[in-house]
């Protein structure tokens, strides 16, 4: 019988830094052995994808680019049947993978996944959106597997105090799991490597250069 391959989420507001921690994160686990797919959601184009297609670091038939044509909501947790038609196509051309992430089209703070579809999610937003968003108890930063708060590097010149969101992330989450990434430096990412290791993938993270 076929295994089911490990899923996914990485939700969050557009410009949160989602595509840019793929970029990262795909390398990073192909490093660690770990074979990789990725599906990207977009209202009207294929734009996600089609950037990391560029990146030349998956073959570009390990990423799949589903147009929602709709509230992007509605496509990872209403009626997730695009994306879970995606992976299947990926599974059964790919029965070696390990882990397929799914990319939402950027979303609100009301914003989840259905379990139907991930196994895991994760939830990005970026100190740019402002130092209160954690007050505002989102049910994407609340209910997410893993919140990652990135762009950290930004917070002086956008006037966030980032030592405030890190106390009141840490308050609302009530334990759950926070990494703080710069994407550019990689600052961070090393703690969003071991969540999927230790909550996916269920094996032991090599020692990361």
């Amino acid at each position: 019988m076929q295994k089911s391959v490990a899923r996914l989420g990485v939700g969050g507001p557009v410009g949160s830094g989602k595509t840019a921690l793929l970029e990262r994160l795909v390398p990073l686990l192909i490093q660690q052995g770990i074979e990789v797919a990725v599906v990207t959601n977009d209202l009207l184009t294929q734009e996600d994808a089609d950037r990391l297609k560029r990146k030349g670091f998956l073959p570009s038939d390990r990423i799949i680019g589903v147009e929602t044509g709709s509230c992007p909501h509605t496509a990872i947790r209403e009626d997730p049947t695009m994306n879970l038609l995606a992976i299947r196509n990926l599974e059964r051309s790919f029965p070696e993978l390990d882990l397929v992430f799914v990319e939402s089209g950027g979303d609100n703070l009301a914003s989840t996944f259905s379990y139907d579809l991930i196994d895991a999610y994760i939830f990005v937003l970026d100190v740019g959106a402002g130092d209160d968003i954690p007050r505002k108890n989102g049910p994407g930063f609340m209910q997410a597997d893993l919140v990652v708060i990135n762009k950290i590097d930004i917070a002086p010149y956008v006037g966030a105090d980032l030592a405030l969101i890190q106390r009141e992330a840490s308050e609302r989450r009530r334990g759950k799991p926070i990494a703080y990434t710069n994407c550019k430096t990689g600052e961070g990412l090393d703690q969003v490597v071991q969540f999927i290791f230790n909550q996916l993938l269920f094996q032991s993270v090599r020692v990361m250069a």
